[in-house]
């Protein structure tokens, strides 16, 4: 997995998030779920139990690639499952400290997107080291999974996310999931929602919408054609 785009608005964003997976693996609904900190929101992977995109009521979000720079080999066993990950880090109180200082041993290679208050952390994994990389919060921006699709075929992917925003397009949460539907490479294998002989294809797309003082996710099941979409306000504290 995936395909993931991140479109600035004023204030906030819109970040989409198509989840390429084996079927086996997709939930119909998103989890609410509270720690000793914040409030969550995530859909659950059915096997694992980790998430692949998660916000909460602070005003973060993150969510998880597959692979880091270039197709590995899968080589388990692996210490735990990269969709953990994201839960570990929202269950302390500085999630950027926590993925510093994070020992990524044992974990599959991955791509780990941060965003917090006027801030894009990129974090690879390639099993390893981790490689850090602060990317514009007022620029849009394109990642899809290094383990499905090799280099080439990432670039042509942006390529259409790029083309899709040249003016006069002002791209809305609407008009985005749009895209994530249909954006095409004109090949079924390798398009924005794929299928690769129903072994992978993208199960669901989930949507986070962040403003000043409200997120807000959409969860799409692709597989039983079902919606969840969940709101939550934001911390006085953090929203000013």
């Amino acid at each position: 997995m995936c395909t993931v785009t991140y479109f600035p608005t004023s204030p906030g964003f819109i970040l989409t998030h198509n989840r390429d997976e084996a079927p086996t693996r997709s939930p119909q609904d998103v989890s609410r779920e509270k720690n000793n900190f914040r409030t969550l929101l995530f859909p659950r992977d059915t096997r694992a139990g980790g998430a692949w995109i998660i916000t909460d009521n602070a005003g973060n979000t993150a969510c998880l690639l597959n692979g880091a720079f270039i197709k590995h080999t899968h080589a388990p066993p692996y210490r735990q499952s990269r969709g953990l990950l994201l839960l570990e880090m929202l269950e302390t109180a500085n999630p950027a400290a926590f993925l510093e200082a994070y020992d990524c041993t044992g974990i599959e290679p991955f791509t780990l997107l941060f965003f917090y208050p006027q801030s894009v952390l990129e974090m690879r994994w390639d099993g390893s080291r981790r490689h850090f990389k602060n990317l514009p919060a007022d620029q849009p921006h394109f990642w899809c999974s290094a383990t499905l699709y090799p280099s080439a075929m990432q670039t042509l992917r942006e390529q259409v996310f790029r083309d899709w925003l040249q003016p006069p397009r002002r791209p809305t949460a609407a008009t985005l999931l749009k895209l994530h539907r249909t954006g095409s490479v004109h090949d079924p294998e390798n398009d924005f929602v794929m299928n690769r002989n129903e072994r992978v294809r993208t199960v669901s797309i989930t949507q986070v919408v962040q403003r000043s003082r409200a997120v807000r996710m959409r969860y799409f099941d692709l597989l039983n054609d079902r919606q969840d979409v969940r709101t939550m306000t934001l911390r006085s504290e953090i929203v000013g």
